[in-house]
């Protein structure tokens, strides 16, 4: 009999492989005490046994090693789950855990993953296609069969149960999910064996699928940013740094699976660049963002107004709605510096420089953004709406001397908020 102890935060879909397998074949499994995700699996002492630092991650009581959870839930199961003695069957169930792999999970990440804020929403994304698809060969496969491989559950059950849970907890309402009758005979009747009960506990029905919420995404982002940061310079041609991956506890730790969200997330089709479409007139980002990085503002602001194109570029203002909600300036850094990586393919044609005014738990964050057109950019490309609704936007009149007032008090980072908070530190979008 399998005994060992499992790496794994709460509520961790693929940590139920495993579990389910250890209920049903009697090994002794133990979870293991204040396994903090972030923190237990980035140690020295985990990646020394786990190199990957990925959960969930199997100790055997001789102090062998098992990553991935397939190869977890295999060896903690007995004959009966693998398949019995019938090759067919084995095969079967090797059939299905890739199904489960390559086509639920990729599919459940990318329409699931941004509703619960942890990824952005795509435009024009075909996941909810996708999930309809599996859904359909599941339920054509659960036709005339009561279990996916052979007359009696096995691994290939408990693992595609596993990988549906997100889907029959958060978007698989009544009517979404009435058309696959076969597969919620099978789902209800997985779920409510005893020793799935176990492990998978208080679980309910969808009964409203959630929607997306641009704030929740945003306040996912800001929580992630590791430590407190130095006090802001301006940058001088600094490189953009890489976009963290690092998840915050319990529900946000899902982010472990984004893996397998950003590959669904690549197969979306690739949008174009909406400036590429506008005249170029005579405005020279590149110029000036090499002006601004290099020279005092005392140069860079007048060259600015010297050379804008009032024609074909506008100016904006943009203003964080829910500045009632904005705690720790550290965390609030970190919003701004999120929706500027996830607006990396903006960069070429636009400018913007956003500041943070007030303190720890009384800020706000505004900014003057510059693109090319006179449109809102934010709407025209599928890649750029993550952030933009919470935000108010307004238009800045290009010649007036409100306007240059404002673009000089942003630009040289400096005076206060229409509230009176002081400036505190600002970024640079370039």
């Amino acid at each position: 009999m399998s005994t060992g102890t499992l790496y794994t935060y709460p509520e961790n879909f693929r940590a139920y492989k495993a579990l389910i397998a250890a209920q049903y074949s009697g090994a002794k499994v133990k979870v293991a005490d204040n396994f903090k995700f972030g923190e237990t699996n980035k140690s020295a002492e985990f990646l020394k046994k786990f190199p990957s630092g990925k959960v969930p991650a199997f100790e055997t009581a001789e102090g062998k090693y098992l990553s991935e959870s397939n190869a977890i839930a295999y060896f903690l199961a007995n004959e009966q789950l693998r398949g019995g003695k019938c090759p067919f069957v084995q095969a079967q169930v090797q059939q299905w855990i890739s199904f489960a792999d390559n086509e639920i999970v990729p599919a459940s990440c990318a329409l699931v993953f941004p509703l619960l804020g942890i990824l952005p929403q795509q435009k024009n994304t075909t996941a909810k296609q996708d999930v309809e698809g599996v859904l359909a060969q599941l339920n054509q496969k659960l036709l005339n069969v009561t279990y996916l491989a052979g007359e009696r559950i096995t691994l290939a059950d408990i693992i595609v149960f596993s990988s549906l849970l997100h889907l029959y907890e958060y978007v698989l309402e009544p009517t979404a999910r009435a058309a696959f009758g076969n597969v919620n005979r099978w789902f209800l009747t997985i779920l409510n064996q005893p020793q799935v009960q176990a492990v998978v506990k208080d679980y309910k029905l969808c009964e409203k699928a959630l929607v997306f919420d641009p704030k929740k995404y945003a306040e996912f982002q800001a929580k992630q940013g590791g430590g407190k940061p130095q006090q802001q310079q301006k940058p001088k041609d600094e490189k953009k740094p890489k976009e963290k991956k690092e998840a915050a506890p319990k529900k946000a730790a899902e982010a472990e699976e984004l893996d397998a969200a950003d590959e669904a997330l690549a197969l979306e089709p690739k949008s174009k660049d909406p400036f590429d479409a506008m005249p170029k007139g005579t405005f020279n980002f590149d110029d000036f963002k090499r002006v601004y990085s290099n020279e005092e503002e005392a140069k860079s602001i007048p060259y600015f107004f010297e050379k804008f194109d009032a024609e074909n570029y506008s100016i904006w203002f943009g203003e964080y709605k829910y500045s009632q909600e904005l705690s720790k300036v550290f965390m609030s850094c970190n919003l701004i510096t999120g929706m500027f990586q996830r607006l990396d393919k903006m960069r070429k044609q636009s400018f913007a420089s956003v500041c943070l005014f007030g303190e720890d738990n009384n800020s706000t964050i505004s900014g003057v953004w510059v693109w090319r057109g006179q449109e809102l950019a934010f709407p025209l490309s599928p890649d750029w709406q993550i952030d933009y609704e919470t935000y108010d936007w307004k238009k800045l009149d290009a010649k007036s001397e409100e306007t240059k007032k404002l673009v000089t008090q942003y630009f040289s980072w400096s005076g206060a908020d229409k509230d009176g908070r002081k400036f505190n530190q600002g970024k640079i979008f370039k």
